[in-house]
């Protein structure tokens, strides 16, 4: 199993230089700046909905308080998700991944979903969003490519989800970073650009990493 060819550029969380993070007006904008991926973050409700939301609590970009594992999908849909950025896009709420799914397939955007559970919910968030993405994927899109920094959501999502892509999130390019992509079953290292360097690259690829 390998992943789809990526695009040089892929739209952080969206456009979010752009429009509020993790929306659905965030995707939108992606398109419309030219973007064919965007990468989007996503989290599990109290209630088991699989939300795009980065932040474990949702005080930075809603005019809610608290965790987002604590809350319902009710709770969660009324938050303004989208003022904090800028009055234009008041009222914008914060999606379900059933939601962005539907929105990426009416704009022909791939994805880099990355999963950020909360501590203790790794397994958990890992598990339900790689059957989420499984079960709903729209069929005119290339496959997903789920990643996250954490090695347990990984190992749940391969064993829910083997057939898609996964990625493994690194602030730091590991030593061994050959022996936790095999042991993970990772197409691809995701670090920061200051990381990487041409021979690192050049490594990664020729063992058939992206």
């Amino acid at each position: 199993m390998t992943a789809d060819p990526l695009p040089p550029v892929i739209g952080h969380r969206g456009a979010c230089g752009h429009a509020p993070e993790n929306t659905l007006a965030s995707m939108r904008k992606a398109a419309e700046y030219g973007a064919r991926w965007v990468e989007f973050d996503t989290k599990l409700s109290r209630d088991g909905h699989v939300m795009v939301f980065h932040d474990d609590r949702v005080e930075r970009t809603t005019d809610g308080e608290g965790p987002v594992a604590d809350m319902d999908l009710s709770a969660l849909k009324a938050l303004d998700a989208g003022g904090w950025y800028s009055k234009d896009f008041m009222g914008e709420p914060i999606p379900t991944l059933a939601e962005a799914m539907a929105v990426l397939a009416t704009l022909s955007l791939g994805a880099n979903v990355e999963i950020k559970p909360p501590p203790g919910l790794e397994a958990e968030n890992g598990r339900a969003v790689a059957l989420a993405l499984a079960r709903d994927w729209p069929g005119n899109l290339p496959k997903p490519l789920i990643s996250s920094f954490s090695p347990e959501t990984l190992r749940a999502a391969a064993a829910a989800a083997p057939a898609i892509p996964r990625a493994l999130l690194v602030l730091k390019f590991p030593k061994d970073w050959h022996r936790q992509l095999r042991k993970l079953g990772c197409q691809a290292l995701h670090c920061l650009h200051r990381r990487i360097t041409p021979l690192r690259a050049r490594a990664l690829n020729e063992a058939g990493y992206a």
